[in-house]
């Protein structure tokens, strides 16, 4: 049994065995079809690489660049990109947890805001203190009047067993 497996490479310099070759020049101009030779002379004059950026093509386009540069550009736009991503957040309260405790959760949840991320609120109750769900619903909304202006409600207030959960989201600017 015979297993191929592809890896693609980028074919550069002297890899590149087709001629002739539609050139692209360092300032992304077009500057024809040209042998590969002549192309690779060029390259060289400005201290840079011949890349293969279409193979299928027919003459294959091929750019003069400097390939490491270009290599190092496409990870650290690939790592940007990882970074952006947005988060949920999750803050536990407690229905007993109390008024200044409260307004340290809700200073995290105003930075977790205003660095993109949702929040989630979830309540835990436990014993008797799913009695006083209604105590649960006035700090929810407590909650969303103090950041109305940063964030809008995304997921309303759900009980789900012995946790209820709200999420709210950044304000689009």
């Amino acid at each position: 049994m015979v297993i191929q497996t592809t890896v693609k490479t980028t074919r550069m310099n002297e890899m590149i065995r087709i001629s002739p070759v539609r050139l692209i020049d360092a300032e992304g101009k077009q500057c024809g079809v040209v042998p590969t030779s002549q192309a690779m002379e060029m390259a060289r004059e400005l201290g840079l690489d011949l890349v293969e950026v279409s193979p299928n093509d027919r003459p294959p386009v091929c750019r003069i660049m400097d390939f490491g540069k270009h290599k190092y550009d496409q990870k650290k736009k690939q790592k940007q990109h990882h970074a952006q991503e947005h988060s949920l957040k999750e803050i536990r309260l407690r229905p007993k947890t109390d008024d200044h405790d409260r307004m340290i959760k809700m200073k995290r949840a105003e930075d977790f805001i205003k660095a993109g991320h949702k929040v989630q609120f979830t309540m835990l109750f436990r014993g008797r203190e799913r009695a006083h769900k209604d105590l649960a619903f006035n700090a929810f909304k407590s909650i969303v009047d103090s950041l109305v202006e940063q964030a809008k409600l995304e997921r309303e207030v759900r009980m789900d067993g012995k946790r209820m959960t709200m999420v709210l989201a950044p304000l689009k600017k």
